[in-house]
């Protein structure tokens, strides 16, 4: 039985790669600030790390065959105030070289990492029907700029013969917390908000295909740089009123929320939920890798028809 250790394990993205690996017969230990505080269930069991203080479990470290990279603080969670920023930036490339420095010391059977990375790299489109790819620089803004050390700060494992691997990944729906808890809060009430004008398309990935992408990373040896999205992506007012059909079926009213509202309300944050980012999945398809749910309602109906087994 191999072992996968995971950063941010305990957040939305963490928590369905434990769920899934363990279904596919691996170990996880995941790092915790409070691994005591954790209980050892299902085959995943926890170990302590500090990113403030540069200190982790060795004895965990030291059992791993994988490490799965999440950890970062929420990029929409809090005010972009200055502080917040240095606190998304910082939990990214410290976490990061808190596992390098460990590897220097410590390289253990490691045989690769999968960091978590996102399509906050590229952007926003300025050319109409282009797609971007992973050549493509970042961009000059403050995520943009924030990924490239994110992603540069994970390379330096590289340097110690170490296999990288860094998923740009999309908007990830799942019924778990995350964007579509957000965007199905409106429709409690038949409303289903369109966010400025509806045009922006948004790159997204259903939460099983992200986590088969992780793994097909894993197993498949993978190297660079591949986006994390499905290769249909669609505009915020399709992706709203197909969630709203899935879920209230003809009994919804569509309503526009302006774009001077969402950036009063949200602040500098309201530029990436405006802003339209078309990604391609090229790259990762032509490892062999297959999606679950390529399509929006097809991603729908299975989370619909999760949420109603819950």
């Amino acid at each position: 039985m191999q072992t996968v250790l995971i950063t941010g394990g305990t957040g939305l993205i963490g928590k369905a790669l434990c769920h899934y690996l363990v279904k596919k017969g691996y170990k996880i230990i995941v790092l915790s600030r409070t691994p005591n505080k954790q209980e050892d269930i299902n085959g995943v069991s926890y170990a302590a790390w500090n990113i403030k203080t540069q200190v982790l479990d060795i004895n965990a470290f030291l059992k791993a065959d994988y490490i799965l990279h999440l950890a970062g603080s929420g990029v929409v969670d809090k005010k972009w105030t200055a502080s917040y920023k240095a606190e998304i930036l910082n939990s990214r490339t410290q976490s990061s070289k808190l596992l390098v420095d460990t590897l220097k010391l410590y390289p253990g059977n490691i045989k690769a990492i999968i960091s978590s990375s996102a399509i906050g790299w590229y952007g926003e489109d300025k050319i109409e029907g282009h797609y971007f790819t992973e050549n493509e620089p970042p961009a000059e803004n403050f995520l943009g700029q924030t990924c490239l050390r994110w992603e540069e700060s994970i390379e330096m494992a590289e340097e110690l013969g170490m296999h990288v691997c860094k998923l740009r990944t999309g908007i990830v729906l799942s019924n778990h917390r995350g964007a579509l808890n957000e965007f199905k809060k409106p429709l409690r009430f038949g409303i289903a908000a369109i966010l400025g004008k509806g045009k922006q398309v948004i790159s997204w990935i259903h939460i099983d295909d992200l986590c088969k992408m992780f793994h097909h990373a894993m197993v498949n040896d993978l190297k660079g740089s591949y986006n994390a999205v499905t290769p249909f992506p669609v505009t915020n007012k399709q992706l709203m009123l197909n969630l709203a059909k899935s879920i209230n079926g003809k009994f919804f009213i569509p309503i526009r929320i302006p774009a001077f509202i969402l950036k009063i309300i949200m602040g500098e944050r309201s530029t990436e939920i405006l802003k339209s980012t078309t990604v391609s999945a090229d790259k990762i398809k032509a490892t062999g890798f297959t999606f679950l749910y390529p399509d929006i309602e097809e991603a729908f109906s299975d989370l619909q028809d999760k949420n109603d087994a819950l």
